[in-house]
């Protein structure tokens, strides 16, 4: 049985994550990247940012027993975002559904938003999947695609309490 879980970001998961990074078919999908994924120093910086961060939740996600990607929540633009990357090899098995959906459980942030490119099919059945709403739209530029990049902006509302039960 294929099991994902999660646990906190360790050194060893960096190197992992900037080698999923390298990925030029990930690159072009998530749309909004690096400006040089194979920029190790840049890359560095920027999980030394993360990692020192205590307002951004962060998680390796686990797919029997391999670092799969991550799934991290974090301020921007006002908000509060999710945000997640899946190795390529583990695309198509309900890896970030099930990753994103345990990462929900355990923040309380709500709403929270997410971004995806809108052509992005794959990414937003994930949020959508995850209880994920398109709110409005967005564009900005892509320096995977080198264009600029129209997307959606979805948004996870607080569960709220059904009329006639009482219950969420």
């Amino acid at each position: 049985m294929e099991i994902v879980m999660l646990r906190d970001v360790i050194d060893d998961d960096l190197s992992i994550f900037f080698d999923q990074q390298m990925d030029t078919t990930a690159n072009f999908m998530a749309a909004f990247t690096a400006k040089d994924p194979s920029d190790k120093v840049a890359f560095k910086a920027h999980w030394e940012k993360i990692l020192n961060n205590e307002t951004i939740i962060k998680k390796t996600v686990i797919y029997s027993g391999s670092v799969a990607g991550h799934v991290s929540s974090f301020e921007q633009f006002g908000e509060r975002e999710v945000s997640y990357w899946i190795g390529r090899e583990y695309w198509g098995k309900g890896v970030a559904t099930e990753a994103l959906s345990q990462f929900l459980d355990c923040i309380t942030f709500r709403p929270l938003y997410a971004r995806a490119a809108k052509d992005n099919i794959a990414s937003i059945r994930v949020l959508e999947k995850c209880g994920f709403e398109i709110k409005g739209e967005d564009k900005g530029y892509s320096n995977s695609r080198a264009e600029e990049v129209e997307e959606y902006i979805l948004k996870l509302y607080p569960k709220r309490k059904s009329p006639k039960t009482g219950l969420f």
